[in-house]
């Protein structure tokens, strides 16, 4: 056990492998099912949720403990979080905001509501396409921020691309406004997203 849990990969592929067992046993226990719309629908949920906590848990990750702890380490460590941790880190980060935002579409055109949803419900009397739609709004402009505000300047401000100091600190601060503001974003964004599915 403690091989397979000493390797994350290992540990991932267990995981991804007890689920795919779950899985047949709880539809194969409930009459089998069909490779149909419903299903592709359910798998994109279940992707859909599973990048979402890992891009939202990046970003809390971010905003609750990297970036308040930064002031604290002092200044010779600093180096292992900005040229090892910190890049990891946004490598997940941008790769699961993008995945969230393609799943939830497919997903959301799986489902018959893409259009209805982006249109925020207006000519269909509101209601879920309303709350979903807030909610897929806020997270493209979430992952807008991350690809095209965050990770270009997090590049300058942690010496990916070569700039000088003042640019470097500009960077710095531009990238942790825009984290905080997707922070902000992040709890009603997922209200919206919960409500779509249980309130209506």
């Amino acid at each position: 056990m403690g091989n397979l849990l000493s390797s994350l990969p290992k540990t991932i592929h267990t995981s991804l492998a007890i689920s795919i067992i779950l899985f047949l046993g709880l539809f194969f226990n409930n009459g089998g099912f069909e490779i149909d719309r419903i299903f592709w629908s359910w798998l994109f949920r279940f992707i859909h949720v599973v990048v979402a906590i890992m891009w939202i848990g990046l970003l809390w990750y971010f905003n609750f403990v990297q970036i308040p702890s930064m002031p604290k380490i002092p200044d010779e460590q600093k180096p292992a979080v900005g040229k090892v941790i910190a890049p990891t880190a946004l490598f997940y980060f941008r790769w699961a905001a993008l995945a969230t935002v393609v799943s939830g579409l497919i997903l959301a055109w799986l489902n018959g509501y893409a259009h209805d949803a982006m249109t925020l419900g207006i000519g269909s009397g509101g209601g879920k396409s309303t709350a979903i739609g807030i909610g897929m709004w806020l997270g493209l402009i979430m992952a807008y921020n991350v690809w095209f505000v965050i990770w270009p300047n997090q590049k300058r401000a942690l010496g990916i691309v070569d700039c000088d100091p003042e640019k470097k600190a500009k960077s710095a601060r531009t990238a942790m406004l825009f984290s905080r503001t997707n922070t902000l974003l992040s709890l009603p964004m997922l209200l919206t997203m919960v409500a779509a599915q249980n309130l209506y």
